[in-house]
């Protein structure tokens, strides 16, 4: 078994810089989980009609509803067999913020079907994300989003492009100070930027065969759709 994002990736897996594929390489055959810890340089909103939609995703743990600056994070990768036994890796994001901390969750599985990383957002998995994957020529990873959907009970509903938001991920490592950069924007086609964050952080892994997955980073509520 190899990791999900090489499964996805392929050769160009390869390219990214060494500390990238190992950061990437999480999962149950390496029996590694990856938790990072650093600074956001600068959490960002978008204008004020862009508040309400932060607020009311914030409330299941998607995206983050205030802004700050020089805020501690620490982002916790680990991997686990769903109760669907698909393989998956956490990305339980929780920042230090001014009145307290805010978490920013998401879970991630291989979609061969839909040829990329499929992305759970939230405590109880109502969005669900296609991701892209792709090495830049700097050894960087860059990841796009593509089609957003809905899913609560009998609901499955495509998110239209006029109230979703295009996200572009940026990964890469600093030689100079052994740390990892990442920036996130987010962007709605009609009305402009929504929200993003950049800053770095260092990392560290953590043998996990044997282990049980901490209940806390565990969705609510898990979704089988695709």
């Amino acid at each position: 078994m190899t990791s999900m994002f090489r499964a996805h990736m392929g050769a160009a897996f390869d390219r990214l810089h060494p500390q990238i594929q190992r950061r990437f390489s999480v999962g149950l055959d390496s029996g590694e989980a990856c938790i990072g810890r650093g600074t956001m340089d600068r959490i960002w909103h978008g204008g004020a009609h862009v508040k309400p939609f932060l607020r009311l995703g914030g409330m299941r743990n998607i995206l983050v509803p205030r802004e700050g600056r020089d805020v501690p994070f620490v982002m916790e990768n680990f991997p686990y067999l769903d109760s669907f036994g698909r393989e998956t890796v956490t990305f339980v994001r929780t920042f230090q913020l001014p009145g307290g901390p805010h978490r920013f969750d998401a879970t991630m599985v291989h979609s061969p079907e839909r040829g990329s990383i499929l992305d759970y957002l939230g405590t109880h998995q109502h969005l669900a994300t296609d991701l892209h994957l792709s090495a830049e020529p700097d050894g960087s990873l860059l990841i796009r989003s593509g089609e957003h959907r809905f899913r609560e009970g009998p609901v499955d509903v495509r998110v239209p492009d006029f109230i979703g938001g295009d996200a572009e991920v940026r990964e890469s490592f600093d030689e100079a100070t052994g740390r990892f950069r990442i920036r996130v924007r987010v962007v709605n086609r009609r009305f402009g930027p929504l929200f993003g964050y950049e800053g770095s952080f260092a990392a560290e892994y953590v043998d996990v065969r044997g282990h049980e997955l901490r209940p806390d980073l565990r969705p609510v509520r898990e979704e089988v759709r695709a």
